[in-house]
């Protein structure tokens, strides 16, 4: 089966992308930035900011800024169907989605957070992740220090 996503830029431009699609996409990736050729044209490629639970990026091309946010097939369904990811659960747990290193913590124990605040910096893949609150409330327990590495499901932060 070949993946689906929606791709949204700076709200206007909208379009679909399949996995097999991106494969002709050649890359160079470093620890801070991406080179890409595409049908002959080359793009140094900078994600500034990221929201990797509602898969929204801030990404620089070329020295231009684009908010990108992309949709997966499940996103898509979830939205057909009209129910909203984001408010049909309450996030007690922050689970890393993938392997890495813990670069910075921005939040202590018992500290109130509101929705969207700077948690914690991970280290993926040569890029870093900026990690936001999904919702606001208390932050009951840091489970990770700087420095520290990481398994795909760990817990990193519990909220009260």
């Amino acid at each position: 089966m070949n993946q689906k996503y929606k791709v949204k830029v700076n709200s206007s431009l909208h379009f679909e992308l399949t996995a097999k699609e991106t494969l002709n996409i050649d890359s160079v990736v470093s620890s801070t930035a991406m080179h890409l050729l595409k049908d002959s044209t080359s793009y140094h490629v900078e994600i500034s900011k990221s929201n990797f639970f509602k898969r929204e990026y801030t990404v620089i091309v070329n020295g231009t800024s684009y908010e990108v946010a992309i949709e997966n097939e499940l996103d898509q369904l979830i939205s057909e169907m009209g129910f909203a990811s984001q408010t049909s659960k309450q996030i007690n747990i922050l689970k890393a989605p993938m392997p890495g290193l813990i670069l910075e913590i921005h939040v202590e124990k018992g500290q109130e957070v509101k929705e969207n605040e700077s948690l914690l910096i991970l280290e993926a893949m040569k890029m870093e992740n900026n990690f936001l609150s999904p919702r606001s409330g208390i932050i009951k327990y840091i489970a990770v220090s700087k420095g520290d590495s990481v398994d795909k499901g760990q817990v990193l932060i519990e909220f009260e």
